[in-house]
């Protein structure tokens, strides 16, 4: 479990489910996905992150929630990739939030504590992240981030002419081991 000011980075209970099922459903957080999630489209993504966090002893796409309500929020947080793409294997660092949220530094927040963890505790050299070329707020939050764009590439999971295939690659790197 990890904290911030305001959140609580940790492990998915099954009050969880709901509202992730929700904020997967919804077709503005969904935009730049290929499609909405079905409940047990959601749920069976919130069984991989879980057995991701098994296997990597404790870390992976947390759930978060707001401390001072135990509110879900949505999840941020690393996953390895260790041959899916091109310039794997590498670390990604993610997040989707519920939209009641955005605006607020929320996913900010979270992804400065899952950077401060790759980096402090995992020692990781550098930690890579990407989006549609067409998501700007997330391509913007990567920026303030500190990360630095490295190239765009065809998302493998997409055939080439679909309208969401072209991705940007940012990365940020560990001062410490530079």
């Amino acid at each position: 479990m990890l904290e911030t000011d305001r959140l609580i980075l940790r492990q998915w209970q099954e009050k969880d489910l709901q509202p992730f099922a929700e904020l997967n459903a919804d077709p503005e957080v969904m935009k730049y996905f290929p499609k909405a999630l079905s409940r047990q489209e959601s749920d069976n993504v919130v069984s991989r992150f879980i057995e991701m966090i098994v296997l990597n002893q404790g870390w992976g796409f947390w759930a978060v929630e707001m401390k001072a309500t135990g509110e879900f929020v949505g999840s941020v947080g690393l996953a390895h990739q260790a041959d899916r793409f091109d310039f794997s294997p590498c670390t990604e660092i993610g997040w989707r939030i519920n939209k009641k949220f955005w605006g607020q530094g929320i996913a900010k927040e979270a992804a400065e504590t899952s950077l401060a963890y790759a980096f402090d505790v995992l020692h990781l050299r550098e930690v890579v992240s990407f989006t549609s070329i067409h998501n700007t707020p997330s391509e913007n939050l990567m920026k303030r981030l500190g990360m630095q764009k490295q190239a765009t590439f065809l998302h493998p999971a997409l055939p080439a002419d679909h309208h969401l295939a072209e991705h940007v690659l940012y990365k940020i790197f560990n001062q410490q081991l530079s």
